[in-house]
């Protein structure tokens, strides 16, 4: 009897013979199947995959289907340096073949290939992969985009990798890709910030192409919606501290600054103000929440302006920005520093979380859960006594507010609210509030509130926020700290065996 991977090459034999081989075509994809991968690989050698390469060409549905599958399978059977060094021109082929499909399969093969540092030079040196490479960035197909997009990436992080995009036509096959349509040049902008986004070096590369220009002046150009996008992508690059260097050198963030001021009179400014913002509270947050809002005071004035704003959109982009510029000690202090301002801020805040919207509502939640938190070892006497008085701006009751919204039946409203439960869990002042409001000590340990995980594990999370708090035992009471100890031995999702409810009276 043939072993399976025989069989395999006996059929695949077969395929190359015939004029017409369907029914072989099916076998051999069944036995494939079957057939284990070292068994294949001990095998590599042997496999000619030339043959179905060639029936891809033909254009027939099923045939087409069946050799994707089948050479899915024998292709990772293959060593990547193999594939690379082999199968150039079938690789070529495939990547413009008609048929999505096929060049899927192939640029997983071109994925596999520039993960390996031995095979990836093959690809470097061969102009006509690559460029084909560059066109299905323009394809209509996103996953297809997407995997081009991604191994162009790979490719970019080594500098032969670097000099083979930039120093070579590929990059003006590049530029001519980004004419298809508008998508089209964002997915190649989008692969300029990530090249760009790798070290101040592939930065430069890019600066050099004038395609971070480009991507620059359609973010100050007239076209509202693509300004819209570009800031986005912007917003990419200042993830990095080269980044956000070039950004402030090129005087970009002084431009965004300007469009902030002007939007006044822009009756568009709703299109890409939402961005513009967002892209200072994270340039804050990384750099120095101090000096940007010192800097670029427009950007405070602008987050405080559309938190009164009438209109959902404007109030969920000042809440979300809040939210990230109050994450850290030094956010919470400028905030701070703006008074009664931030006072009224917080009462819109938590009029928001009650009557919003469901989205909005979880918006104002996170942002709340993100103002509050003070991780332990910041926990000073003046920040304590901020974070209380924050708390308790938000509404006349607030813990009754929380405790209000988390009753409510729907699992992501739930777990927002028990997020800012978390969240001061571990400051003193609200364990005090917990322990004195009739029946909290009670919901946080009843297990019978919560029915799906997210909800459960959000529960635990708060449980586990209380029990390791130094402060709880003294504060809660020691019985009440050993039923949150125990609440924590026995997992997010315990559930109390049968026999014990019937005395539970008796506890």
């Amino acid at each position: 009897m043939l072993g399976m991977a025989e069989q395999a090459l006996t059929l695949l034999r077969e395929v190359a013979r015939l004029e017409a081989p369907l029914e072989e075509l099916r076998a051999l994809h069944s036995v494939l199947q079957a057939v284990p991968l070292n068994e294949l690989r001990e095998q590599a050698a042997e496999l000619r995959l030339g043959p179905l390469f060639s029936l891809l060409n033909e254009n027939h549905r099923e045939k087409t289907t069946l050799c994707v599958s089948i050479l899915e399978r024998l292709l990772q059977a293959m060593e990547p340096v193999h594939v690379a060094r082999n199968l150039r021109v079938d690789l070529q082929r495939g990547l413009t073949h008609p048929d999505d499909s096929v060049k899927i399969l192939t640029l997983s093969q071109v994925g596999r290939i520039v993960e390996n540092s031995d095979a990836v030079t093959e690809i470097l040196n061969n102009a006509e992969l690559l460029k084909q490479i560059v066109y299905c960035i323009g394809g209509e197909n996103l996953s297809v985009a997407k995997a081009a997009i991604k191994s162009l990436s790979r490719i970019s992080l080594t500098q032969a990798g670097l000099e083979a995009l930039f120093e070579s036509n590929l990059l003006d096959d590049l530029k001519s890709v980004m004419k298809t349509n508008d998508i089209v040049r964002y997915r190649v902008y989008e692969l300029i910030v990530e090249i760009s986004s790798v070290s101040p070096e592939s930065l430069n590369y890019c600066t050099t192409s004038g395609l971070v220009t480009q991507l620059l002046r359609e973010l100050t150009g007239e076209d509202v919606l693509v300004r819209a996008t570009c800031i986005e992508m912007v917003t990419s690059l200042a993830y990095t501290h080269h980044g956000r260097q070039y950004l402030a050198q090129e005087g970009v963030i002084d431009q965004i600054s300007n469009i902030i001021v002007g939007a006044d009179s822009d009756p568009f400014s709703s299109f890409y103000l939402p961005g513009f913002v967002k892209f200072f509270g994270n340039l804050a947050v990384m750099d120095s929440p101090q000096q940007t809002c010192e800097r670029y005071p427009v950007f405070m004035e602008k987050v405080f302006e559309m938190i009164e704003s009438q209109d959902p959109t404007m109030i969920g982009v000042a809440v979300d920005t809040v939210g990230i510029l109050g994450s850290n000690v030094e956010g919470k202090q400028v905030l701070q520093k703006t008074g009664t301002r931030f006072e009224r801020l917080l009462v819109r805040i938590g009029h928001q979380a009650k009557n919003a919207s469901m989205e909005l509502k979880i918006r104002c939640l996170d942002a709340i859960s993100s103002l509050l938190y003070l991780p332990p070892e910041q926990q000073t006497d003046d920040l304590l006594r901020m974070t209380e008085s924050w708390f308790s701006s938000l509404s006349r009751d607030p813990l009754e507010l929380f405790r209000g919204i988390s009753s409510q039946p729907f699992p992501e409203l739930h777990c927002a609210a028990l997020k800012v439960f978390t969240a001061i869990a571990n400051q003193p002042w609200a364990q005090k509030l917990m322990f004195n409001s009739p029946g909290f000590v009670e919901y946080v340990v009843d297990r019978s509130v919560e029915h799906d995980k997210a909800s459960k594990d959000a529960k635990y999370e708060l449980v586990k926020a209380l029990a390791n708090s130094k402060t709880i035992a003294e504060i809660f009471g020691n019985p009440n700290y050993l039923r949150l100890r125990t609440y924590l031995s026995e997992g997010p999702y315990y559930v109390k065996p049968i026999s014990t409810t019937a005395v539970e009276g008796a506890e």
